[in-house]
Parts: C-alpha cells; sequence; structure tokens
C-alpha cells in the first residue's frame, strides 16, 4: 500500500513506475494489492525509482511491528502478550499471560484436551494447574511442562500470575484462538 500511495502522490501511474523500476506493470500491481510477495531485488529498483531507501519503503506506518500489545479475554480470566507473530521458533509461539482466573470450582467442562505439548513458566504469583484428576500449585521460578492430550486448565492462586508459555500450533489454536 505504501508503495502505490508513493506512486500516485507523484501522479505515475502504475506502467511509469514499473519502467523505472524494471518490473512488469503485472507484478508491480500485484505487489501493490499484496498478493505477490516482493523480492529484495525488485524492492531495491522499486525504492531507487520512488527516490526512498529501504527504511522508508518498509517501515511501518505506527508501532505495531515494535510494540506488543495485550489481547485481554475477561471470560477465561487472562491477558495474553503474543510474543510472537507467526515466526517462532520450529513453529512454537511464545507468549506472556496474565492468569486471574481464580482457583476453585473447576469443571470438567473447564479442563481443555488437544494434541501435543504446553510448557510453562510462572513469573509472578503461584497458578493451579488442573491436570486430569491432579491439582499441582507451581510458583513462581518453577516451571511445568505436560501432554496436553491430559484435560487440563491453569488458574492462579490468591491473586493474579503472570506465565510464559511455549505452546505448539495445537496448543496456539486452542489457548490463543477460542
Amino acid at each position: 500500500m505504501r508503495i502505490r500511495s508513493l506512486r500516485k502522490g507523484r501522479g505515475w501511474s502504475l506502467d511509469n513506475l514499473a519502467a523505472r523500476a524494471g518490473i512488469s506493470p503485472s507484478q508491480l500491481s500485484r505487489i501493490e494489492t499484496g498478493h505477490r510477495r516482493i523480492s529484495l531485488d525488485q524492492l531495491t529498483a522499486i525504492s531507487g525509482a520512488l527516490g526512498k531507501s529501504l527504511d522508508e519503503l518498509v517501515a511501518s506506518p505506527d508501532d505495531s511491528d515494535v510494540v506488543i500489545r495485550p489481547d485481554r479475554d475477561e471470560s477465561r480470566g487472562l491477558t495474553t502478550w503474543l510474543l510472537t507473530k507467526g515466526d517462532g521458533p520450529q513453529g512454537l509461539t511464545v507468549a506472556k499471560m496474565r492468569v486471574t482466573g481464580q482457583a476453585g470450582g473447576v469443571t470438567p467442562d473447564d479442563l481443555g484436551v488437544h494434541p501435543g505439548r504446553d510448557w510453562f513458566t510462572v513469573l509472578s504469583g503461584t497458578v493451579v494447574l488442573y491436570l486430569g484428576e491432579r491439582v499441582i500449585r507451581v510458583e513462581a521460578g518453577q516451571a511445568a511442562s505436560f501432554s496436553t492430550m491430559t484435560p487440563h486448565a491453569i488458574r492462579s492462586d490468591r491473586g493474579p500470575a503472570e506465565i510464559l508459555v511455549i505452546l505448539d500450533h495445537h496448543g496456539e489454536r486452542s489457548h490463543l484462538h477460542r
């Protein structure tokens, strides 16, 4: 969109910028509409044609590519900061979670099951891990890892707790996209 905006701001047609950058108008059109990923060679040619540095051309218009903002899920008592955006190592998702949902009163319907493994470490506070029939307190500085085929839920114990979680793609879908 930035390329299209700069092109139109100069009063150039698609054909005009494509000729200046040495790429086909159809390629440029697909790049501008997001239907084609831009190669570094194309990006360099387009930035030169527009008289802009690569940094100016790819800079985010806001701080969303830098600042991680929380996603609150009041119904589940979670605030989540997604620390990876689809680019986690080996397809894993890393997130920080503030758990405010209090322990106690957990029913079988509250327990989730999905393929894979979950791992978390408690940064502050204490969480209660419901794992099948087991109830396990995990305190600040401790970590837990378990098969997610066992019914499970995490709640805070006597006040908010913050955890750092690593989820595989099954865990990400189950825990972050309900």
